[in-house]
Formats: structure tokens, C-alpha cells, sequence
């Protein structure tokens, strides 16, 4: 089994990430605890997606005419890129409407937010 997890690490590490994520989401009560864990959850599946995306042996997708070798996937690449810039944006609005419930409220922790509502 130990040696099966070896082999898949770059299958594994995205999987344990996430699940890092999926429990600072679930168990912290603290906002910005919580988005931070989405935050990791996004990483994973960027993680995975890149890792899908391997060749082993694979070249750059340039055309030359005498290469028969396999060629890298470059969609993953700009999937995960673009995914990164809406993380990023998101990110800035999510601590932004943080900041701003910090202001009205008082407090970002949820269990005294429900209190309030």
C-alpha cells in the first residue's frame, strides 16, 4: 500500500490537500479560517488538474516536423491559469466582505454571527 501511495504521489498529495481544506471549512468558525480552506481546496484541484495534464517523455506542443515524440497537454495549463486569476479575485472579495462584517458586526467568528441574525 505504501508503495502504491509512493508511486501516486502526485495523485495523493492533491487528495490529502483537499481534505486539509474540506475540514478547516467544516470544523473552524472562524470566516476567515473557513475561506482560507477554500483557498487550499482550490489549490488541490489545480494541483490534480496539473497532474493529469503530465507526459511522461512529452516535448512542448511545437510543431516540428521531425519530432515524433508525444506532446504535452497545454490546455490543463491554461485552465489552471485561468483558474488561478478567478481565485485570486475572489479571494480579494471574499477578505473585503470580511472586512466589511468585521465592521458592521464586530466579530468574523460564525457561531456569534448566527447569534446576531
Amino acid at each position: 500500500m505504501l508503495t502504491a501511495l509512493w508511486n501516486n504521489l502526485d495523485y495523493a498529495a492533491p487528495m490529502m490537500l483537499f481534505l486539509i481544506g474540506l475540514y478547516a471549512v467544516i470544523a473552524k468558525d472562524n470566516l476567515i479560517k473557513k475561506f482560507m480552506g477554500l483557498n487550499i481546496m482550490e489549490t488541490a484541484v489545480f494541483a490534480f488538474i496539473m497532474a493529469l495534464g503530465v507526459v511522461d517523455g512529452g516535448s512542448a506542443p511545437i510543431i516540428d516536423h521531425g519530432a515524433h515524440a508525444p506532446f504535452t497537454n497545454p490546455i490543463p495549463q491554461a485552465l489552471i491559469l485561468t483558474g488561478i486569476v478567478v481565485a485570486l479575485s475572489t479571494t480579494a472579495l471574499a477578505l473585503s466582505l470580511i472586512i466589511r462584517i468585521y465592521e458592521q458586526c464586530g466579530t468574523i467568528e460564525g457561531n456569534e454571527l448566527r447569534e446576531l441574525g
